[in-house]
C-alpha cells in the first residue's frame, strides 16, 4: 500500500464500515448497576465487622488517620470482594506528572511454603514501592536514588477496572520519593483541600458553630472530538501529537452552528452510551450529554463531587473513553486544539465549598445573616484571585492551551472574574457602607414573563447572564474557571484555587479577630474587613467582552498581566510570592515546586520537539512529493500541448498554476531547513527557561510559516493526488 492512497483507503473504509447497532449494554436503570465496580462503604459494610467497619466510616468521612491494624481487615474485605467480581490481580492506581495515570499490576496468587495461595494484606494495601523511576520528577530524586511509594488514600474508593476479559482491582494512592516530596498531583491536592478546610470553618464558625467540616467540590465538563480510526490512521500528526500540524479550513465548518446542541450521530451515540455505562459501573455520576459548537465535537459531565474524587474519576473516564472508542473503530481527541480555525475543547472546572451542615457557601441565602455569610465567602474568593490572579494565569498554561485562549472560542489570557450586574451593585452597597444585614431574596427571584400561550409558565431568571469570554465566572452557587485546558488534570487548578481561597480566608479571619479584639462588633468587622476586600480587588472584575481589543488596553490600565504563551506564563509559578504562600499553607515545599516548574517547562519543549519533527517529516515525505509530482504532471501537460501547437487560456492558467506550485514548494522546503536550524539551536540551549521561549518564539514561529504554505498547496494539487485526509473527511466523513 502506498503513502498516496492511504488517505482514499480511509475513507472509503469509514464509508464501508459496518456499525453494530445492537445494545450489549446492561439492562434495567442506571441505579441498578451504579458503582457495582467499586469497593464503596456500602459494600463494605458486606464484608467488613461492625466495629471495623465503623472504624474505617469515621476514618473515611472525617479525615483522621485509619490505624494499621484496620488496614489489615480492609485489605482482607477488599480482595475477599474484588476476587468475586472476578479479579486476578491488584494495582496502586496513581497521577504522576505526566498528566496520565500509571498502574503496576501484581497478581493475588503467591507461593507460600511451596503451596499456591492467594494473598492481600494490610502491607500491600497501605504501602507499595513502584520504583516508577522514569516518571518526571524534576530533580526531586537521581536514578540511583529511585525508590518511589505510592500510599493509600482511603478517602477515594478502590475500583475494579475491566479490560479485554481481565479485571483488575484499582487502589487510589499518592506517589512520593524516598525523601517524602511529592511526585503526583494528589498528594498536594490532599494537602489542599485539609487548608481549605480548615480556613473555611475558622471563618465559617462566625456563622454557625455547628459546622465540623468544610468540603470543596467540583463539577468538571470534559470537551472532546472523535475521529474514525482509519483517518485517524492516515495522519501521523494526529496519531502523535493529538492535533492536525497542517490542514486547509473546510468550505464549511462550524459557522452555520448546526452541529450545536443538534441529534447526535447514532455512530457517536453507541459510543457514549457504552463508555457512559462503564463509567456508572465505576461510580462515576455522569449526567449530561451534547454536541458541542465544532463538528464532531462533543461533552460530557457528571454530577458535582468532593474534588479528590472528582478529580479521580475525570483522569479515569479519560482512560474509559479511549479504550471503549476503539471498540467502536473510533478515537477520542482530547488534544485543546485539534483542528485549526474549528472551535478547540475545554474542561470547565466549576468550583465551590460545602459544610457538613447542607450548606453551599457559595449560595445566596434566604435571610441577612446567610447572605452576610454568602458574601463573605464570596468577596474573599474574589479578592484571592485578584491577589493571585498571575498564579491561575500558570495554572491553564499548557502547549495545547496556547492555541485555544483567546481564539474567539474560549477566555483570554488575562485573567479577571465575571459576577454580573446584580452582584456588582450589591458590592458597591457594601462598599458605601450599606448595613451587612441585607435581604437579597427578591433579587435572587426574578422572573421572566413569556407572553405566548397560557400553558407556558413563567421561568425563573438566573441573578446574572453568562459570560463566556471570561476565564473565571460567578454562575449562581459556584464559580466556573472556564480557561482550564481539555487534556489538564483538573488537580493542578484546583489545588492552587484551594490553596490561594485558603490564604486569603486565614488573613481575613484574623483582621476580622484583630478588629473584634478592639472593641468592634462582630457583624461589623466583617462587614469594614469585607469593604476593604472589595477595594482591593476591584480591578480584576470585568464584564463585558474579554475577546474585544478595548479589553487588552484596559486591562493593560489595571495592571493585569496579558501573557498569551506558556513559556513565559509557566514563570509565574516559582515568583517568591507564590513559594511563600504554599509553604505558608503547607501545599508545596520549594523544592517541589521548582520541580514542577521545570517539568512543565520540559513538558512543553518536549511537545514542541515532537511536533516539529513530524511537521518536518510530513513536509518533505508526503507534502513535497505529492506536490511535486502534480506539478510534474502539469508541466507534461503544458509541453504536450504546446508539440501540438495548441495555446489557449489554459494554458496560460496551468502556466500560473505551475508557478504557484512551485513557489510554496520552494517555501515549504526552505521553512523546513530554518525549522531544522531553529530547533538545533533550540535544543543547544543550557538555560530551560530560554529553551523553553526560543521553541515558543522560533520553532513554534517557524511551523506556523511552513503551515501556510503547506495549506495554500492543498488547494492548489488535484485532490486525488493530495495524500493526508482533510478536514471535510476528518470532521464530516462518520
Amino acid at each position: 500500500m502506498t503513502k498516496s492512497n492511504l488517505r482514499f483507503d480511509a475513507v472509503n473504509a469509514v464509508i464501508d464500515r459496518q456499525i453494530d447497532t445492537s445494545s450489549h449494554l446492561p439492562e434495567g436503570k442506571v441505579t441498578e448497576y451504579f458503582g457495582s465496580n467499586v469497593f464503596d462503604l456500602e459494600k463494605m459494610k458486606d464484608f467488613l465487622s461492625d466495629d471495623v467497619y465503623d472504624d474505617v466510616e469515621i476514618a473515611i468521612k472525617t479525615g483522621s488517620k485509619m490505624d494499621r491494624s484496620i488496614a489489615d481487615h480492609v485489605a482482607a474485605a477488599m480482595k475477599a470482594w474484588a476476587m468475586s467480581k472476578g479479579a486476578t490481580h491488584y494495582t496502586h492506581w496513581f497521577q504522576p506528572l505526566t498528566g496520565a495515570t500509571a498502574e503496576k499490576h501484581d497478581s493475588f496468587f503467591t507461593l507460600s511454603k511451596g503451596k499456591s495461595v492467594e494473598s492481600f494484606g494490610g502491607g500491600e494495601l497501605v504501602q507499595q514501592e513502584p520504583d516508577a523511576s522514569s516518571f518526571p520528577s524534576g530533580g526531586l530524586r537521581s536514578t540511583f536514588e529511585a525508590r518511589g511509594y505510592t500510599a493509600w488514600d482511603p478517602t477515594s474508593p478502590a475500583f475494579i477496572m475491566e479490560q479485554g476479559g481481565g479485571k483488575t482491582l484499582c487502589i487510589p494512592t499518592i506517589f512520593v520519593s524516598y525523601t517524602g516530596d511529592a511526585l503526583d498531583y494528589k498528594a498536594p491536592l490532599l494537602k489542599s483541600l485539609n487548608a481549605i478546610e480548615e480556613a473555611a470553618i475558622g471563618v465559617m464558625h462566625y456563622f454557625d458553630k455547628n459546622v465540623t467540616r468544610v468540603t470543596g467540590t467540583l463539577g468538571w465538563e470534559q470537551e472532546y472530538f472523535v475521529v474514525d480510526e482509519a483517518l485517524y490512521t492516515a495522519r501521523p500528526d494526529l496519531q502523535l501529537t493529538g492535533r492536525t500540524l497542517f490542514g486547509n479550513a473546510p468550505a464549511k465548518g462550524q459557522q452555520l452552528d448546526d452541529h450545536y446542541f443538534g441529534a447526535i450521530p447514532e455512530r457517536t451515540y453507541n459510543f457514549m452510551r457504552d463508555f457512559e455505562t462503564e463509567a456508572h459501573k465505576l461510580g462515576i455520576p455522569v449526567t449530561t450529554r451534547h454536541n458541542e459548537v465544532a463538528p464532531a465535537q462533543f461533552e460530557c459531565a457528571p454530577i458535582f463531587e468532593e474534588i479528590n474524587i472528582a478529580v479521580d474519576h475525570n483522569q479515569l473516564l479519560q482512560d474509559v473513553m479511549e479504550r471503549v472508542a476503539r471498540r467502536h473503530k473510533l478515537r477520542v481527541l482530547l488534544h485543546e486544539k485539534p483542528y485549526a480555525g474549528i472551535n478547540g475543547s475545554g474542561k470547565h472546572n466549576n468550583w465551590s465549598l460545602g459544610t457538613d451542615t447542607g450548606v453551599n457557601l457559595l449560595s445566596p441565602g434566604k435571610t441577612p445573616k446567610q447572605n452576610l455569610r454568602f458574601l463573605t465567602f464570596f468577596i474573599n474568593t474574589i479578592k484571592a484571585c485578584h491577589d493571585n490572579a498571575d498564579l491561575l494565569r500558570s495554572t491553564i498554561a499548557t502547549a495545547g492551551n496556547d492555541f485555544r485562549l483567546g481564539a474567539n472560542e474560549a477566555p483570554p489570557a488575562i485573567f479577571s472574574v465575571f459576577i454580573g450586574t446584580l452582584l456588582e451593585s450589591v458590592l458597591e452597597k457594601v462598599r458605601n457602607g450599606v448595613e451587612s444585614h441585607m435581604d437579597l431574596t427578591e433579587e435572587f427571584k426574578a422572573e421572566f414573563k413569556i407572553d405566548i400561550h397560557n400553558a407556558i409558565p413563567d421561568l425563573m431568571k438566573d441573578n446574572t447572564d453568562r459570560n463566556r469570554t471570561s476565564p473565571f465566572a460567578f454562575t449562581g452557587n459556584k464559580f466556573e474557571f472556564r480557561a482550564v485546558g481539555s487534556t489538564a488534570n483538573c488537580a493542578h487548578p484546583m489545588i492552587v484555587m484551594n490553596t490561594i481561597v485558603a490564604n486569603q480566608l486565614n488573613e481575613f479571619k484574623a483582621n476580622v479577630d484583630a478588629r473584634v479584639k478592639n472593641g468592634e462588633k462582630k457583624d461589623g468587622a466583617i462587614l469594614r474587613e469585607l469593604t476593604e476586600c472589595i477595594k482591593a480587588s476591584k480591578d480584576v472584575l470585568f464584564g463585558g467582552d474579554g475577546y474585544g481589543d478595548a479589553w487588552v488596553k484596559e486591562a493593560q490600565k489595571r495592571g493585569l498581566s496579558n501573557v498569551k504563551d506558556t513559556a513565559r506564563a509557566l514563570n509565574f509559578f516559582k515568583e517568591d510570592r507564590f513559594i511563600k504562600l504554599f509553604e505558608k499553607t503547607g501545599v508545596y515545599s520549594q523544592r517541589e515546586i521548582h520541580a514542577r516548574h521545570e517539568i512543565s517547562l520540559e513538558n512543553y519543549i518536549m511537545k514542541v520537539q515532537i511536533e516539529s519533527k513530524i511537521a518536518e517529516e510530513l513536509a518533505l515525505t508526503h507534502v513535497v512529493p505529492a506536490a511535486m509530482k502534480y506539478q510534474g504532471e502539469l508541466a507534461q501537460n503544458m509541453a504536450n500541448m504546446a508539440a501540438i501547437g495548441v495555446l489557449d487560456a489554459a494554458s496560460q492558467t496551468k502556466k500560473e498554476l505551475v508557478e504557484s506550485i512551485s513557489k510554496h514548494i520552494n517555501e515549504v522546503v526552505v521553512g523546513t531547513e530554518l525549522l531544522k536550524v531553529n530547533s538545533q539551536a533550540a535544543a543547544e540551549e543550557s538555560d530551560i527557561e530560554k529553551q523553553a521561549v526560543m521553541y515558543c518564539d522560533n520553532v513554534r514561529a517557524q511551523m506556523e510559516v511552513i503551515r501556510t504554505s503547506v495549506d495554500a498547496l492543498e488547494t492548489l494539487i488535484d485532490d486525488k493526488s493530495w495524500p493526508l485526509p482533510k478536514y471535510r473527511e476528518l470532521l464530516f466523513v462518520r
